[in-house]
């Protein structure tokens, strides 16, 4: 996405009509938004059988270090805020709690902790209460959860249960940057979590979308982060946009609640604010596939596919998601703390003494490169 552009310049510019692409299908594209009837400028969705009415576009707070920017977005019609216990060292909370402020009663608040003993986890909801100056959070998340078996875990839904009875928290779900397909059919057993943030964009392969479909239709909230494919500029790509198409290829799909792609500058609030409650068109599906071919070998699905190929143990798809922190995002910070929370076990050490790396990837990511790469930035 661009960057740097002026707060001033910004102000000048946010009163600029929505793009109106023509519509059309891309292949597997979900079927397309229906013609807002609330409002022409900032659609509202459902989220799943909570009730909660939610902006099509909602805020990625996780790289904002500016509250004016996010107060911006409010003013201009987004009603929710996606933030982490971790985020920042616990700051981007307090970064969100300045920016709403007296508008508390009218945003709706994610934040997620990482599973844990009930004392840890308790200690981080009390310090997200205090860090967001709030007596409630509306939707509280179990971060990244991985395994199938993370969803049954007795202690973790007995805390659950509690701080929802006690009404700091209205509602419980999980993020996901791995297996996430399979988390989302697991939950669907006994569906005890009423909401789910999972990566989802154009890139993402069918069994994904599938689940998506299933469990938005049993009535859980969709929320789809990492949106934009990683967010990658390349030269390949000349003058087109493919972040605005990315965005706008996952908000056409009917079963996603909202969208938190992260912003940071005044120039990504406006890019991204400008393709609400728009179709895709063609120029939308040229864009993605060109953005596609450039990002074809690097990009991650997250699929988990390649777990446990690695016989030294190596996280493969964890490196893979620091390496598009790096590269695609470029938050060298983001990219660090998130390689920093790996294990030995689980880092780049076995690479130094492995002779060739066997991980495949069923999408065809260039695995071996991707880690050669990760071991210069991250070693």
């Amino acid at each position: 996405m661009k960057q740097g552009v002026s707060r001033r310049a910004f102000l000048q510019t946010t009163a600029a009509a929505g793009l109106a692409l023509g519509s059309g299908a891309l292949a597997h594209q979900p079927p397309l938004v229906e013609e807002n009837t609330q409002s022409p400028e900032m659609p509202f969705r459902t989220l799943g059988r909570t009730g909660l009415k939610m902006t099509l576009l909602g805020f990625g707070a996780m790289r904002t270090s500016d509250p004016a920017l996010i107060r911006k977005a409010l003013e201009m019609g987004i009603n929710n805020i996606d933030t982490a216990r971790r985020y920042m060292d616990g700051h981007n909370e307090e970064i969100v709690a300045k920016a709403v402020a007296e508008l508390r009663k009218d945003i709706i608040i994610t934040t997620k902790i990482p599973p844990g003993s009930p004392e840890q986890m308790r200690a981080d909801v009390e310090a997200s209460l205090k860090a967001l100056n709030t007596d409630y959070i509306d939707i509280l998340l179990l971060h990244a959860l991985k395994r199938e078996t993370d969803l049954a875990n007795p202690d973790w839904l007995a805390f659950l249960d509690e701080v929802k009875k006690e009404g700091k928290v209205r509602f419980v779900g999980f993020s996901t940057h791995t297996n996430m397909d399979l988390l989302l059919l697991e939950n669907l057993k006994e569906a005890f979590f009423d909401v789910v943030l999972t990566v989802y964009n154009f890139k993402s392969n069918e069994s994904l979308r599938d689940a998506i479909v299933a469990a938005a239709e049993a009535n859980i909230g969709i929320i789809a982060m990492k949106t934009q494919a990683g967010g990658y500029e390349d030269a390949a790509m000349g003058a087109l946009s493919a972040h605005q198409s990315a965005l706008k290829w996952v908000m056409n799909d009917p079963h996603v609640a909202s969208t938190i792609p992260s912003m940071v500058t005044y120039d990504q609030l406006e890019e991204n604010f400008k393709v609400i409650d728009s179709k895709l068109g063609w120029m939308d599906r040229k864009t993605l596939h060109r953005y596609g071919q450039v990002i074809d070998e690097r990009l991650c699905r997250m699929c988990g596919r390649c777990a446990g190929q690695c016989s030294a143990g190596v996280a493969v798809g964890d490196i893979q998601r620091c390496l598009m922190y790096a590269e695609g995002y470029r938050d060298m910070g983001l990219a660090q703390s998130n390689y920093a929370a790996l294990s030995a076990a689980e880092n780049l050490q076995a690479c130094r003494s492995c002779n060739g790396c066997t991980v495949t990837c069923a999408h065809g990511v260039n695995i071996s490169a991707n880690l050669r790469r990760a071991q210069q930035i991250f070693t």
